[in-house]
């Protein structure tokens, strides 16, 4: 890639408007290797304020840029097998997570899950969720152009008797319209929703599918019964994919920051964006928007490289290890991250979209209770959980399997991917009460194969979804440090 006056996409707003073959993650963690123009520039030539500025852009890009691959490949390139629908529309997925979804990394095969994103520079959206059973578990996780939650309905937000909200954006200033219930402001122009409905069995999909069809979506002037506004002007979307992003990430955060107004809470930010002008980066521009110097050049390579390793090095620290278990501690939204990018960016490394805890709950682990990396090639694992000490949920949890050298479903002979608590009454107990899960590449037979959960030929990625976890003892809140701790993996061979 020649960095000088242009770059392989203009980011100019045009303002005329998820593609990944693999993974969202797998773009930013290529970004390592990203090609710049190899110079002879030395250690001394480089400027450590150009290269600070590039490192911190870097880490503040992170995310949005993986968010971007994400909404790319699912709402905007409609040649993408992972497409789900266009804007201002929902898409419900009525089954489960399976190997073939590669969009993002440790998918939830726990919940069918339903999808929109909100475009939001015309006017405001409304959405509507029906009543649901007490028994069902949904909800609805609102997320902005910066990763940020920025809003929750469902079980354990607002209940499961029904409601009318309202998604407005940075630049709109109404009143509450009669009707609905509440108003959520999004800091950015666009806002996803992911939309988890709880499924009991295979069975019960039928049962999800009817509630899918409650969930409704609408422009405020329909659902007022109103002229419509102006329609927002078409932007021209660039394309992105693992090779693009990896050659131009400070490109598409220009071209993202154009969608993201410093207005509200966000005018935090405008400082640091006037400093990202010094290395050629400013919203809306072509990247770079001035011409860089060699050392320039050189510095955006080495802040990127520092940038990922920071990201890499921070998302290992948020949280607790408990048995050989690092148990996630996130709140990610603004307030919370309090400028503090860095963990917004670990936390997207350590799987965008994540709930925050007090909503779900994630211990991960990629070793056992030794601390020994987890292989299904080399050894045969077990995890017990003790008689009466099923995780502490007010809603129900899982075990999921992933390979641990991509964080994606597995394939394996029984296309069983989880354990989960509504599986329980198939599985079979210890004779003092205790339940054990059985974790290996092969079965562990026919009398144990119920409580089997099939493992990698190779590297081990395991992750705990604690839904709705409970505050009270025993409680696996704070996060790391409640009075419940997850059983450690031991070695069964």
């Amino acid at each position: 890639m020649k960095m000088g006056k242009c770059s392989h996409f203009s980011a100019s707003s045009h303002i005329g408007g998820y593609s990944m073959k693999k993974t969202a993650v797998v773009i930013l963690l290529c970004v390592l290797g990203m090609i710049f123009p190899r110079t002879s520039v030395t250690a001394q030539d480089q400027s450590p304020d150009d290269t600070a500025i590039a490192e911190e852009a870097f880490i503040y890009g992170f995310p949005m840029v993986m968010n971007y691959a994400v909404m790319y490949e699912y709402f905007i390139d409609t040649t993408s097998d992972q497409y789900k629908c266009p804007f201002n529309e929902i898409y419900n997925t009525a089954r489960v997570y399976t190997p073939a979804d590669t969009s993002v990394v440790t998918p939830n095969s726990d919940t069918p899950y339903s999808f929109f994103c909100a475009d939001l520079r015309a006017e405001p959206v409304v959405f509507a969720v029906p009543e649901i059973e007490k028994e069902r578990y949904f909800s609805v996780q609102l997320v902005d152009f910066y990763t940020f939650n920025f809003g929750y309905v469902g079980s354990r937000a607002t209940g499961n008797g029904g409601g009318k909200y309202m998604i407005a954006g940075p630049n709109w200033t109404g009143e509450k319209p009669a009707g609905v219930d509440k108003v959520f402001h999004c800091e950015t122009d666009f806002a996803t929703a992911i939309i988890r409905t709880q499924l009991f069995n295979p069975a019960d999909l039928d049962n999800v599918k009817q509630v899918q069809k409650g969930y409704q979506l609408l422009p405020l002037s329909t659902y007022l019964g109103q002229k419509a506004p102006e329609v927002a002007p078409d932007i021209k979307w660039p394309k992105i994919d693992k090779e693009l992003a990896a050659k131009d990430p400070y490109g598409y955060l220009a071209f993202l920051l154009n969608l993201c107004p410093p207005v509200g809470a966000a005018e935090v930010e405008a400082p640091m964006r006037a400093r990202f002008l010094k290395i050629g980066l400013e919203a809306g521009k072509s990247f770079p928007c001035c011409e860089l110097t060699t050392a320039q050049e050189a510095a955006l390579k080495k802040g990127a490289e520092q940038g990922l390793a920071a990201i890499k090095k921070n998302t290992d620290a948020i949280g607790a290890t408990v048995n050989g278990w690092h148990i996630l501690d996130i709140t990610n939204d603004r307030e919370a991250c309090d400028g503090d990018w860095l963990l917004r960016a670990s936390i997207a490394m350590a799987g965008i979209y994540a709930n925050d805890s007090i909503e779900a709950a994630y211990p991960i682990t990629r070793t056992d209770a030794d601390g020994q990396p987890l292989d299904g090639s080399q050894h045969k694992y077990t995890i017990t959980f003790p008689a009466g000490k099923l995780p502490p949920v007010k809603a129900f949890w899982s075990v999921t399997m992933y390979d641990g050298k991509t964080q994606l479903l597995i394939k394996n002979p029984i296309d069983r991917y989880l354990i989960n608590s509504p599986m329980l009454p198939d599985m079979k107990k210890n004779a003092d009460g205790s339940l054990t899960i059985y974790i290996q590449k092969d079965s562990p037979g026919a009398d144990q194969e119920a409580n089997w959960l099939p493992a990698p030929d190779g590297p081990i990625y395991l992750a705990m979804r604690l839904y709705w976890p409970k505050t009270d003892p025993p409680s696996i809140l704070p996060p790391g440090h409640g009075t419940w701790k997850p059983p450690g993996i031991v070695r069964a061979d």
